[in-house]
């Protein structure tokens, strides 16, 4: 009979996969004017189980100290370590600095499906408002743009949503590398 994983049988699962996961290239965020507070939180929750090394948060994106912002983070922005810019071009400079390829996801006419995405170094996806997106300074900033493919009738996806099937592609590529 199947049944749920008590707390030490979780450890043991994600523990298992920390280890498969140890030379996972790094992986950072930037947040362009991402406002929602409850995006932010659960964009938040998903970096830290999915290990992003680092957050850049940019103009009015909603803090992690927000408590909106916490309520939905669950305690997980205590794992993820975030600084604020008041630009994306200064957002985009740190990530660089930093050694990171940055890859805006958004619809575009020359963005690449995710999957097809070359990832063989440290990349740092960049995600913008909610309803517009990532604005055309930003996007001319970006190294590459890539877009989560979708089959039904729905255009595009929620930030929050949108983030988590990239970061878990970003991820899942170098489970399926190493084994």
């Amino acid at each position: 009979m199947t049944r749920q994983l008590d707390p030490t049988g979780l450890k043991r699962l994600h523990r298992s996969w920390r280890r498969r996961s140890a030379a996972a290239a790094p992986v950072g965020l930037i947040l362009d004017h991402v406002q929602s507070p409850f995006n932010v939180g659960s964009i938040l929750r998903t970096a830290a189980a999915f290990r992003v090394d680092h957050l850049w948060l940019v103009g009015d994106t909603a803090a992690p100290t927000n408590p909106k912002t916490a309520k939905t983070a669950l305690g997980s922005q205590r794992f993820v370590e975030w600084t604020r810019h008041d630009t994306a071009g200064e957002a985009v400079a740190a990530a660089r600095d930093d050694g990171y390829r940055v890859v805006g996801l958004e619809l575009t006419d020359d963005a690449v499906p995710l999957p097809e995405l070359a990832v063989d170094h440290p990349v740092c996806l960049v995600i913008g408002h909610e309803d517009r997106g990532l604005p055309p300074a930003t996007l001319a900033a970006c190294d590459e743009v890539a877009y989560v493919p979708q089959l039904g009738r729905i255009g595009s996806l929620n930030v929050a949503t949108a983030t988590a099937i990239a970061l878990y592609e970003l991820r899942r590529r170098d489970w399926t590398a190493g084994a």
